[in-house]
Protein backbone atom coordinates (compact mmCIF):
# COMPACT_ATOMS: atom_id res chain seq x y z
CA UNK A 1 0.00 0.00 0.00
CA UNK A 2 1.23 3.35 -1.51
CA UNK A 3 2.06 6.05 1.76
CA UNK A 4 0.76 9.34 1.06
CA UNK A 5 0.61 12.76 3.39
CA UNK A 6 -2.68 15.43 3.28
CA UNK A 7 0.27 18.00 0.84
CA UNK A 8 1.03 14.68 -1.38
CA UNK A 9 -3.13 14.87 -2.22
CA UNK A 10 -4.04 18.41 -1.96
CA UNK A 11 -0.65 19.07 -4.56
CA UNK A 12 -2.93 17.61 -7.23
CA UNK A 13 -6.15 19.15 -6.02
CA UNK A 14 -7.78 22.50 -7.84
CA UNK A 15 -6.96 24.78 -5.05
CA UNK A 16 -10.48 26.13 -5.38
CA UNK A 17 -12.14 25.20 -2.09
CA UNK A 18 -15.48 24.94 -4.28
CA UNK A 19 -16.96 22.52 -1.63
CA UNK A 20 -18.93 20.17 -4.04
CA UNK A 21 -16.56 17.60 -2.08
CA UNK A 22 -18.85 18.92 1.10
CA UNK A 23 -15.73 20.01 2.84
CA UNK A 24 -14.78 23.22 3.99
CA UNK A 25 -11.14 23.55 1.68
CA UNK A 26 -9.06 21.35 -0.85
CA UNK A 27 -6.58 20.47 2.29
CA UNK A 28 -9.60 19.47 4.24
CA UNK A 29 -10.75 17.24 1.50
CA UNK A 30 -7.23 15.96 0.96
CA UNK A 31 -7.05 15.03 4.81
CA UNK A 32 -10.46 13.06 4.45
CA UNK A 33 -8.61 10.94 1.53
CA UNK A 34 -5.72 10.02 3.51
CA UNK A 35 -7.91 9.36 6.69
CA UNK A 36 -10.17 7.05 4.77
CA UNK A 37 -13.35 8.88 4.78
CA UNK A 38 -13.26 10.34 1.23
CA UNK A 39 -11.93 9.22 -2.10
CA UNK A 40 -9.88 11.10 -4.62
CA UNK A 41 -12.49 10.49 -7.26
CA UNK A 42 -15.15 12.36 -5.09
CA UNK A 43 -12.96 15.70 -6.26
CA UNK A 44 -15.11 16.40 -9.97
CA UNK A 45 -11.76 18.24 -10.82
CA UNK A 46 -9.15 15.21 -10.54
CA UNK A 47 -8.93 13.14 -13.71
CA UNK A 48 -9.84 9.40 -12.76
CA UNK A 49 -6.94 7.54 -14.18
CA UNK A 50 -4.77 9.82 -12.36
CA UNK A 51 -7.47 9.05 -8.98
CA UNK A 52 -6.86 5.39 -9.55
CA UNK A 53 -3.22 5.42 -8.57
CA UNK A 54 -4.44 7.23 -5.18
CA UNK A 55 -6.49 4.00 -4.02
CA UNK A 56 -5.99 2.80 -1.04
CA UNK A 57 -3.63 5.51 0.49
CA UNK A 58 -2.04 5.31 3.70
CA UNK A 59 -1.35 8.08 6.12
CA UNK A 60 2.44 9.28 5.86
CA UNK A 61 4.97 11.65 7.87
CA UNK A 62 3.36 15.84 7.46
CA UNK A 63 5.88 17.14 6.25
CA UNK A 64 5.90 20.48 8.44
CA UNK A 65 9.26 22.25 7.22
CA UNK A 66 8.64 21.15 3.46
CA UNK A 67 5.06 23.10 3.28
CA UNK A 68 4.83 25.12 5.88
CA UNK A 69 7.26 28.07 4.75
CA UNK A 70 5.00 28.37 2.09
CA UNK A 71 1.98 28.66 4.03
CA UNK A 72 3.55 30.74 6.13
CA UNK A 73 5.14 33.70 3.31
CA UNK A 74 1.38 33.71 1.86
CA UNK A 75 -0.49 34.18 5.19
CA UNK A 76 1.75 36.76 6.12
CA UNK A 77 1.19 39.03 3.18
CA UNK A 78 -2.07 39.40 4.66
CA UNK A 79 -1.01 40.94 7.78
CA UNK A 80 -0.17 44.30 6.08
CA UNK A 81 -4.01 45.25 5.91
CA UNK A 82 -5.14 44.21 9.29
CA UNK A 83 -5.48 46.93 12.23
CA UNK A 84 -2.90 45.06 15.00
CA UNK A 85 -3.50 47.66 17.49
CA UNK A 86 -7.32 47.25 17.05
CA UNK A 87 -7.12 43.31 17.58
CA UNK A 88 -4.27 43.42 20.36
CA UNK A 89 -7.03 42.99 23.40
CA UNK A 90 -9.47 41.20 21.70
CA UNK A 91 -6.71 38.32 20.89
CA UNK A 92 -5.34 38.41 24.42
CA UNK A 93 -2.27 40.33 23.10
CA UNK A 94 -0.67 43.87 23.47
CA UNK A 95 0.38 46.44 21.16
CA UNK A 96 4.01 47.64 21.84
CA UNK A 97 3.84 50.39 19.20
CA UNK A 98 5.04 48.37 16.48
CA UNK A 99 4.39 44.85 17.29
CA UNK A 100 1.76 42.72 18.56
CA UNK A 101 3.25 41.05 21.55
CA UNK A 102 1.21 37.65 21.96
CA UNK A 103 2.23 34.71 24.35
CA UNK A 104 2.53 31.05 22.95
CA UNK A 105 3.12 28.38 25.28
CA UNK A 106 4.36 30.63 27.93
CA UNK A 107 6.55 32.34 25.23
CA UNK A 108 6.42 35.71 23.57
CA UNK A 109 6.26 36.19 20.23
CA UNK A 110 6.15 39.48 18.24
CA UNK A 111 4.09 39.85 14.68
CA UNK A 112 4.82 43.37 13.06
CA UNK A 113 2.81 44.82 10.42
CA UNK A 114 4.41 43.15 7.64
CA UNK A 115 3.01 39.85 8.92
CA UNK A 116 6.93 38.50 10.01
CA UNK A 117 7.21 36.55 13.44
CA UNK A 118 10.13 37.26 16.09
CA UNK A 119 10.46 35.64 19.09
CA UNK A 120 13.83 34.84 21.22
CA UNK A 121 12.32 31.35 20.62
CA UNK A 122 12.79 28.88 17.45
CA UNK A 123 10.47 30.17 14.83
CA UNK A 124 8.70 27.49 13.15
CA UNK A 125 6.06 26.91 10.84
CA UNK A 126 3.95 24.73 12.84
CA UNK A 127 3.58 27.91 15.30
CA UNK A 128 3.45 30.82 13.59
CA UNK A 129 0.95 30.01 10.61
CA UNK A 130 -1.58 29.31 13.13
CA UNK A 131 -0.47 32.25 15.22
CA UNK A 132 -0.78 34.24 12.21
CA UNK A 133 -4.73 32.34 11.64
CA UNK A 134 -5.58 33.56 15.01
CA UNK A 135 -4.39 36.79 14.58
CA UNK A 136 -6.31 37.55 11.31
CA UNK A 137 -9.36 35.48 11.70
CA UNK A 138 -9.79 35.07 15.53
CA UNK A 139 -12.71 36.62 16.80
CA UNK A 140 -11.58 36.65 20.53
CA UNK A 141 -14.38 34.61 22.15
CA UNK A 142 -13.53 33.97 25.79
CA UNK A 143 -13.22 30.07 26.56
CA UNK A 144 -16.42 29.05 28.59
CA UNK A 145 -14.94 26.18 30.39
CA UNK A 146 -16.40 23.55 28.36
CA UNK A 147 -14.23 20.93 27.28
CA UNK A 148 -14.96 19.20 24.12
CA UNK A 149 -12.99 16.71 21.88
CA UNK A 150 -11.78 17.57 18.63
CA UNK A 151 -14.53 16.07 16.51
CA UNK A 152 -17.23 18.18 18.46
CA UNK A 153 -15.94 21.06 16.70
CA UNK A 154 -16.92 22.60 13.57
CA UNK A 155 -15.27 20.06 10.73
CA UNK A 156 -13.76 18.46 13.50
CA UNK A 157 -15.01 14.83 12.59
CA UNK A 158 -13.20 15.32 9.27
CA UNK A 159 -9.85 15.75 10.88
CA UNK A 160 -10.09 13.45 14.26
CA UNK A 161 -9.27 10.43 12.43
CA UNK A 162 -5.98 11.99 11.33
CA UNK A 163 -5.57 13.91 14.47
CA UNK A 164 -6.28 10.54 16.31
CA UNK A 165 -3.34 9.53 14.05
CA UNK A 166 -1.01 11.87 14.42
CA UNK A 167 -1.48 13.32 17.71
CA UNK A 168 -3.11 11.50 20.22
CA UNK A 169 -1.97 7.83 20.00
CA UNK A 170 1.59 9.50 19.75
CA UNK A 171 1.13 11.78 22.87
CA UNK A 172 0.11 8.52 24.81
CA UNK A 173 3.32 6.56 23.71
CA UNK A 174 5.33 8.88 24.76
CA UNK A 175 3.69 9.43 28.20
CA UNK A 176 3.49 5.51 28.71
CA UNK A 177 7.44 4.73 28.22
CA UNK A 178 8.36 8.35 29.27
CA UNK A 179 5.98 9.56 32.67
CA UNK A 180 8.84 12.63 33.64
CA UNK A 181 7.06 14.05 30.00
CA UNK A 182 4.37 15.94 31.65
CA UNK A 183 6.52 17.64 34.25
CA UNK A 184 8.93 18.56 31.27
CA UNK A 185 5.73 20.05 30.11
CA UNK A 186 4.86 21.78 33.03
CA UNK A 187 8.55 22.97 33.23
CA UNK A 188 9.10 24.10 30.08
CA UNK A 189 5.84 25.60 28.91
CA UNK A 190 3.73 26.88 31.13
CA UNK A 191 0.88 23.92 31.56
CA UNK A 192 -0.68 23.74 34.71
CA UNK A 193 -2.06 20.63 36.22
CA UNK A 194 -6.23 20.67 36.97
CA UNK A 195 -8.91 18.48 37.75
CA UNK A 196 -11.16 17.61 35.19
CA UNK A 197 -14.56 16.24 34.67
CA UNK A 198 -13.22 13.05 32.72
CA UNK A 199 -11.65 11.69 35.62
CA UNK A 200 -8.26 11.17 34.45
CA UNK A 201 -5.06 9.72 36.37
CA UNK A 202 -3.45 12.99 34.78
CA UNK A 203 -4.75 16.58 33.27
CA UNK A 204 -2.37 19.34 32.25
CA UNK A 205 -4.06 22.78 30.53
CA UNK A 206 -1.54 24.39 27.84
CA UNK A 207 -2.20 27.65 26.44
CA UNK A 208 -0.70 27.51 22.53
CA UNK A 209 -2.54 30.86 22.58
CA UNK A 210 -3.93 33.21 24.66
CA UNK A 211 -7.55 31.87 23.82
CA UNK A 212 -6.90 28.53 22.87
CA UNK A 213 -6.55 26.51 25.91
CA UNK A 214 -5.48 22.83 25.64
CA UNK A 215 -7.11 20.16 28.02
CA UNK A 216 -4.40 16.90 28.30
CA UNK A 217 -6.03 13.59 29.38
CA UNK A 218 -4.03 10.97 30.30
CA UNK A 219 -5.28 7.84 31.91
CA UNK A 220 -2.62 4.81 32.86
CA UNK A 221 -2.82 1.41 32.04
CA UNK A 222 -5.38 -0.47 34.84
CA UNK A 223 -6.23 -4.36 34.52
CA UNK A 224 -6.93 -5.54 31.16
CA UNK A 225 -7.23 -1.39 30.12
CA UNK A 226 -4.58 0.12 27.95
CA UNK A 227 -3.83 3.43 28.99
CA UNK A 228 -5.04 6.82 27.09
CA UNK A 229 -4.19 9.86 26.05
CA UNK A 230 -6.88 12.44 24.95
CA UNK A 231 -6.69 16.50 23.89
CA UNK A 232 -9.80 18.70 25.04
CA UNK A 233 -10.36 22.17 23.33
CA UNK A 234 -12.63 24.46 24.85
CA UNK A 235 -16.10 24.75 22.77
CA UNK A 236 -15.11 28.48 21.87
CA UNK A 237 -12.21 27.03 20.24
CA UNK A 238 -13.31 27.19 16.40
CA UNK A 239 -14.43 30.21 16.41
CA UNK A 240 -10.48 31.48 17.66
CA UNK A 241 -8.94 29.45 15.23
CA UNK A 242 -9.87 26.67 12.17
CA UNK A 243 -10.05 23.12 13.20
CA UNK A 244 -7.50 22.45 10.53
CA UNK A 245 -4.98 25.07 12.00
CA UNK A 246 -5.91 23.24 15.62
CA UNK A 247 -4.80 19.52 13.75
CA UNK A 248 -1.79 21.20 12.43
CA UNK A 249 -0.43 23.03 15.90
CA UNK A 250 -1.47 19.98 18.22
CA UNK A 251 0.45 17.52 15.74
CA UNK A 252 3.20 20.09 15.85
CA UNK A 253 3.36 20.09 19.38
CA UNK A 254 3.35 16.23 19.57
CA UNK A 255 7.00 16.06 17.09
CA UNK A 256 8.39 18.81 19.30
CA UNK A 257 7.29 17.05 22.30
CA UNK A 258 9.25 13.41 20.86
CA UNK A 259 12.02 15.70 19.34
CA UNK A 260 12.44 16.56 23.11
CA UNK A 261 12.29 13.21 24.47
CA UNK A 262 14.62 11.83 22.27
CA UNK A 263 17.22 14.35 23.39
CA UNK A 264 17.41 12.94 26.84
CA UNK A 265 17.21 9.50 25.93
Amino acid sequence: MASFTPFDIYKILPKTNCRICRLPSCLAFAAAVVSGERNLRDCPDVDPQLAKKYDNVSVGELPYEQMGWDAYEKISGEVASVDLAGRAERLGGVWRGKDLEIQCLGKSFAVNQQGKVLSQCHVIPWVTVPLLEYVLHGQGKDPIGKWVSLRELSNGKTWYPLFRRRCEQPLARLADDHPELFEDLVGLFGAAQTQSKFDSDIALILHPLPKLPVLICYWHSEDDLSSKLSLYFDQSADKNLSVESIHNLCVGLATMFEKIVQRHV
